[in-house]
């Protein structure tokens, strides 16, 4: 698979991408502040007990997300997605300066290509081309970043890295570098909300033409956040999500559900309403009535949550990001009512 370098057009061989890529913008498996890899991450126990994980030049507090066997991700209810890539602060002068001779040393990419990109960063005569090591202390080398499950666009944060004084904000041209809103948008893609299982009554198999009752445990959903910093420069954001509805899709069109719209909006904290003996003849705030049996099988019942997401940060910065979803099929018996002939 040939790739082509920016500004340069070459056309480049399978076995040189990776030595490329490292030399220039930080590929995926390129440590950066504290030893930490892009998707990997050094775990780290604070004194309160929180737990907290560096990736890709962030730091993910996760003490207060969405835990167990069942929690999944959030899918934008529109077509807005997480940033694919990012840039943050990855070396400070010395450290790229280790980090870049030893490759340019190796030769893998090419005589010209390593002298290109000394000329960057190196040069006797001026002191900032040697790695800025003037500014120690007074700033950070950027450089980009990529989402561990390599989504679309991952590769599109292809710029060399670029050298941000302490207290200044990255450049405005460069798209997806690090600050509070960006922040909260990767915190989005760490929310992990609990799995979504409604409880049916009746629990067993339920009865053609007989209201089902269905609701969440309210226990289980409460809000959940992740909150995304960059220590180094001093910038946060926490993403909260909590949960706002319930959809039901019954499996089969002949059903009806309870609203008519099948989307139950939480009521005082919780989803829908559990069934109590006395309700047999009221019909449910959130549920389904099936019109037919399933015969031998069953209907797959769609339950799908939405939560609304917001974000705080540092600098009083914060507002609405997407609503997320995520759902849950369950199978549903659905059985005739036997009569009895005397």
């Amino acid at each position: 698979m040939p790739a082509v370098i920016k500004g340069k057009h070459l056309l480049i061989s399978v076995g040189l991408v990776t030595a490329i890529l490292a030399a220039t913008t930080p590929a995926y498996a390129e440590t950066g502040f504290g030893g930490s890899t892009n998707g990997g991450g050094d775990a780290n126990l604070s004194d309160d007990g929180t737990l907290s994980v560096s990736a890709g030049g962030v730091r993910f507090d996760y003490s207060k997300n969405g835990k167990g066997g069942k929690v999944g991700a959030l899918t934008s209810s529109t077509s807005w997605s997480p940033p694919p890539c990012w840039y943050a602060p990855k070396y400070s002068p010395e450290e790229l300066q280790a980090y870049l001779e030893p490759i340019w040393e190796a030769g893998s990419t090419g005589h010209e290509w390593d002298n290109e990109q000394r000329k960057k960063y190196t040069n006797p005569d001026d002191p900032e081309k040697d790695f800025n090591k003037h500014k120690s202390g007074k700033g950070y080398w950027w450089g980009s970043y990529v989402d561990k499950s390599f989504p679309p666009g991952w590769d599109s944060c292809t710029r060399d890295y670029f050298w941000v004084d302490q207290g200044d904000p990255p450049p405005a041209d460069v798209e997806n570098a690090v600050t509070p809103e960006v922040l909260a948008e990767l915190a989005y893609s760490e929310i992990r909300v609990p799995g979504t299982e409604v409880t049916l009554a009746p629990a067993q198999a339920t009865k053609v033409n007989l209201p089902t009752w269905s609701w969440l445990d309210g226990a289980e959903f409460q809000p959940v956040s992740v909150t995304a910093s960059v220590p180094e420069i001093g910038i946060y954001a926490t993403a909260t999500a909590e949960p706002v509805a319930l959809k039901i899709q019954p499996g089969t069109p002949d059903a009806e559900t309870y609203p008519a719209s099948g989307v139950c909006e939480i009521d005082n904290g919780r989803i829908g309403e559990p069934y109590a003996k006395g309700k047999a003849n009221r019909t449910p705030p959130c549920g389904v009535k099936y019109l037919r049996s399933s015969g031998d099988g069953t209907f797959p019942l769609q339950a799908t949550v939405t939560w609304e997401v917001r974000w705080t940060g540092s600098g009083g910065a914060g507002e609405r990001l997407p609503d997320g979803e995520f759902g849950a099929t369950q199978d549903v018996v659905v059985q005739e009512i036997q009569s009895v002939n005397r």
